[in-house]
């Protein structure tokens, strides 16, 4: 390929809307553009590199004995509404109707439509274990499109879904994808680990998130590094810490003008945090959810979802609080009434003792508190975010935390889908069983920013030349000098016969713009042809990712050190 040639329109300016890394270096170095808010066009360039991704994806899947299909992207209403899911999904989900007023959605996911097309035609014990995959557009109405491919409304997903006679099948085909994910994302050249994860709107009960580590992920993890253990913070659990016997008080009520948070309270009570309660108010689908965690705990969005059964949650208005008996700030679990409100209680909360609390009026708390005589009716369950410093659920050893971006997740679905959609198969006694099922996500687009997001510095991307769109620059200093130029057609030409994916800059610009070009691309190696250097019998060969630059002799067998120099890069 000749630059004269490749459509990849680079910028010099960092474009305003863009706030990560990944994002401003793929639109400076011409991979994509935006076509609408959360949609992408992917140019030449991000295109070879996807397609490099989606073929290392293959080549494991391929490995595992999985088998590519390709299913509609527009899908019926009616098998979301047999899994039950239609309702519930949310507004992330894209909804139209045909002309003949008939609904359906553009795909989010598809363990639906998988489903139905399984339960046609697999009856027997003997066509499992089976597991089909799929690399394919996705269309997710997110409520803020950002970060360019980190989250987007149209996006390139491998979706993988395994069939299995029982809970014990199961259990191989999803250890057999979680092997599978970690040398891909492995081959890719990211740092990433496998977490624990909520399964969220897919569903199941048991899930891993692969985390590529970056300080710009929109994931927070923690990890225990005496065990070994690691899971998203919206999934790790913990135990309800045992509070130290105390002698119950008197609950009294209190004066505390404007003071609205844990830490003006505790200061004019004169209280350590520990001996205080934190409230978050959500609105939902079921109507307004009022949470309490200890006072240096925070709320965990996903867990109260879980323990109540809602679809979302969303900050809930003052006139929500006001209708309930209660006011911002003030909120607390006493003497509120169950039927205007659902109360949920961290289990930590529950074994305190003499505490101090909103009581649902402008500067007025509670004092001596205790939870078991004091608060109403309400679901405790475990709703604590977790941080560092936290103790380990496995080892009790001390939690560390790091950010990260989520490349993919693999899900043990069980029968969530096959019952409800009667997905069945007859078993070596004949007798009808539902099929046991996996759900496993690459995002593609997502891993391709993700290793831009690990692999930069400040003149742009640093490509792994397992994924680069080009392994190698050829760049003659001069186009004019007849002697470099024709030893850089000469070097080009070589290099693409041996089958190496090579570009030559050809164009009649000044070297200083074709050598920031050439970092801003990021392409892994970069030889350069100046007559200075030929004159000398010398090319130069640079390394793109350490800046090592190598003097190799034009009169010898330049072309295996080239090829030696590549075979060295990441």
């Amino acid at each position: 390929m000749r630059v004269s040639q490749l459509y990849a329109p680079t910028l010099r300016e960092v474009p305003a809307e863009a706030e990560l890394i990944s994002h401003r270096l793929m639109l400076r170095a011409g991979f994509i553009r935006k076509s609408a808010g959360g949609m992408y066009s992917y140019l030449p360039l991000a295109w070879r590199s996807i397609k490099k991704i989606e073929t290392i994806i293959r080549e494991e899947m391929d490995a595992t004995g999985a088998q590519e299909i390709m299913m509609p992207i527009l899908q019926p209403a009616e098998i979301w509404q047999e899994s039950g899911r239609w309702s519930v999904y949310g507004q992330e989900m894209c909804r139209i109707k045909d002309r003949h007023g008939r609904e359906f959605c553009l795909g989010p996911t598809h363990e639906e439509l998988v489903t139905s097309l399984i339960r046609a035609e697999v009856r027997s014990y003997r066509q499992m274990p089976l597991n089909l995959y799929q690399i394919q557009s996705k269309f997710r109405d997110e409520r803020r499109p950002r970060f360019g491919l980190m989250r987007s409304r149209e996006f390139i997903m491998k979706d993988d879904y395994s069939f299995d006679l029982d809970e014990k099948g199961l259990e191989v085909s999803y250890k057999k994808m979680y092997d599978a994910y970690t040398k891909i994302f492995t081959r890719c050249g990211l740092d990433f680990r496998p977490v624990e994860a909520d399964s969220g709107a897919i569903g199941g009960s048991g899930s891993h998130e692969f985390m590529a580590l970056a300080e710009s992920g929109e994931a927070e993890i923690v990890y225990c590094n005496d065990c070994h253990y690691a899971a998203d913070v919206e999934k790790a659990e913990f135990a309800p810490i045992v509070a130290p016997e105390e002698e119950a008080k008197a609950k009294e009520e209190v004066n505390t003008p404007d003071c609205k948070t844990i830490e003006d309270v505790c200061k004019f009570l004169h209280l350590p945090v520990d001996h205080s309660v934190k409230a978050v108010a959500y609105t939902s689908d079921k109507g307004l959810i009022l949470c309490f965690v200890r006072g240096d705990h925070d709320v965990n969005e996903i867990k109260v979802i879980n323990a109540t059964g809602v679809t979302e949650v969303d900050m809930a208005p003052a006139e929500m609080l006001a209708a309930a008996g209660t006011v911002g700030g003030f909120m607390g679990p006493v003497g509120l009434d169950p039927k205007k409100a659902i109360v949920v209680i961290d289990s930590t909360v529950m074994n305190m003792h003499n505490i101090s609390c909103g009581a649902n009026k402008v500067d007025t708390h509670y004092i001596n508190v205790n939870p078991k005589t004091d608060f109403v009716s309400a679901i405790v369950a475990d709703i604590r975010l977790a941080k560092a410093g936290d103790p380990c659920p496995r080892c009790g050893g001390k939690l560390s935390a790091a950010r990260g971006i989520e490349v993919g997740q693999v899900f043990k679905l069980f029968t969530k889908y096959s019952e409800p959609m009667k997905a069945t198969y007859l078993d070596i006694n004949g007798q009808e069983q539902p099929i046991y099922m996996g759900s496993y996500g690459i995002g593609v687009g997502r891993t391709m920013a993700a290793v831009i997001e690990q692999h930069n510095d400040k003149d742009g991307i640093i490509w792994p030349k397992a994924v680069a769109p080009y392994q190698i620059i050829v760049l003659p200093v001069n186009t004019k000098d007849e002697a470099s130029n024709a030893k850089a057609e000469e070097i080009y030409n070589k290099l693409t016969a041996e089958g190496i994916e090579t570009v030559i800059d050809d164009r009649d610009e000044r070297a200083g713009v074709k050598f920031k070009d050439a970092d801003l691309i990021g392409y892994p190696l970069r030889v350069v042809v100046g007559p200075k250097t030929l004159a000398k019998g010398q090319i130069e060969v640079k390394t793109r990712a350490t800046g090592e630059v190598v003097m190799v002799d034009v009169n010898g067998d330049y072309l295996t050190e080239i090829k030696n120099l590549l075979a060295k890069t990441l």
